[in-house]
């Protein structure tokens, strides 16, 4: 041999088995760990109701209103994940001086996170997504329709520079910072840019955009948990069963970006873990079933899993497992819903018992 690894070995070098007892040594180390989520906080309505009749007007059904719930959505799920998961989290974000923006900064409070890093802006609309579940007494609720409240551009220039000088702050005294940019122009490249600029210490950076992610490069994001639609579409090719066009794509994102890793979520296909270092891809099957009750939100919860993991010291192949069992275990709950550190905690010793890996 040439001492050139093959692109087939590579990929084998990246299954190594992994160590479940240190999977469960990691998360213990989640309590207490400052960890910032900067980024677009999403109010997620859920309107339920018991179908009465169908309408006179027009073929549509008419609920009779039973209850409205308002949960954290988009980055306020990822930093409600966080504080499930045991951290202490900062929110930096934006919220309108709506119901939606109220609703959501006393979720946090009634969560004992810090809500300091929240800024009111009265000229702004909180990122609104209504759901409207219809459903008849005793049977599981359906979604019927959801509509979408936006604001119509990013918050004002006044209103960046206080949120960026609250990001600067915090940051001095964070063990890692996750950046969650879901396109309503709260968190931004050139805000992460100049927000790490005077950082005079590296902590981990980890990056979930749903738009222009490669805009990132080279802002001190170190890495990057996309789900495959979105490599697609920065790539603007289709992977599907593809492997080599997943591989070809996912280390052509790694160097653009200048990542150390790029974890990338396959939904039932499970996920792709690409390293730098070692030049090692990771292919990890699905944790569960592969039938989700509920996708709304995996995501963020991936997000935080393992931005926390790599803030404790792990490895990304071990930030990587933590991060698909606490998506396996997310997506068998309805709703925008979040995993608990113990609930990681008792599905990685139930493998271990098990004798999974």
């Amino acid at each position: 041999m040439n001492g050139k690894m093959s692109a087939t070995e590579k990929t084998r070098a990246g299954r190594e088995s992994v160590d479940l007892a240190a999977l469960a040594e990691i998360v213990e180390r989640f309590s207490g760990k400052k960890i910032v989520l900067f980024g677009d906080f999403v109010a997620d309505e859920f309107q339920y109701g018991e179908i009465s009749r169908v309408s006179r007007e027009a073929p549509v059904l008419i609920l009779r209103h039973r209850e409205t719930r308002v949960v954290p959505g988009g980055g306020a799920n990822a930093a409600n994940n966080f504080a499930a998961l045991g951290a202490k989290v900062f929110p930096i974000t934006v919220v309108g001086d709506d119901s939606a923006g109220a609703a959501l900064t006393q979720c946090f409070r009634d969560l004992g996170v810090s809500t300091s890093g929240i800024v009111r802006a009265k000229d702004w609309t909180t990122p609104t997504k209504a759901r409207f579940l219809a459903g008849w007494a005793h049977t599981v609720a359906q979604q019927v329709l959801r509509v979408d409240r936006e604001p119509q551009c990013a918050p004002s220039e006044m209103v960046q520079s206080k949120v960026a000088k609250k990001l600067r702050e915090v940051l001095k005294r964070a063990e890692g910072l996750a950046v969650s940019d879901y396109g309503f122009g709260v968190a931004s490249p050139a805000g992460v840019r100049d927000a790490l600029r005077g950082l005079k210490r590296g902590i981990p950076v980890a990056l979930d955009a749903r738009y222009h992610m490669s805009a990132y490069a080279g802002t001190g994001v170190n890495a990057a948990t996309p789900n495959e639609a979105e490599v697609e579409a920065l790539h603007h090719i289709a992977i599907g069963r593809n492997t080599a066009e997943l591989e070809r794509s996912g280390w052509a994102t790694l160097k653009k970006m200048k990542l150390q890793s790029l974890l990338v979520t396959r939904g039932s296909d499970g996920m792709a873990l690409f390293e730098s270092s070692g030049k090692t891809i990771s292919h990890i099957p699905v944790h569960g079933s592969d039938q989700a009750v509920d996708v709304t939100g995996a995501g963020d919860t991936v997000l935080a899993a393992y931005t926390l993991a790599l803030a404790c010291g792990a490895r990304p192949f071990e930030a990587a497992h933590i991060a698909n069992i606490a998506g396996g275990l997310v997506v068998m709950k309805r709703g925008t819903a979040t995993v608990t550190r113990s609930e990681l905690l008792s599905a990685i010793r139930g493998e271990a018992s098990g004798g999974a890996a």
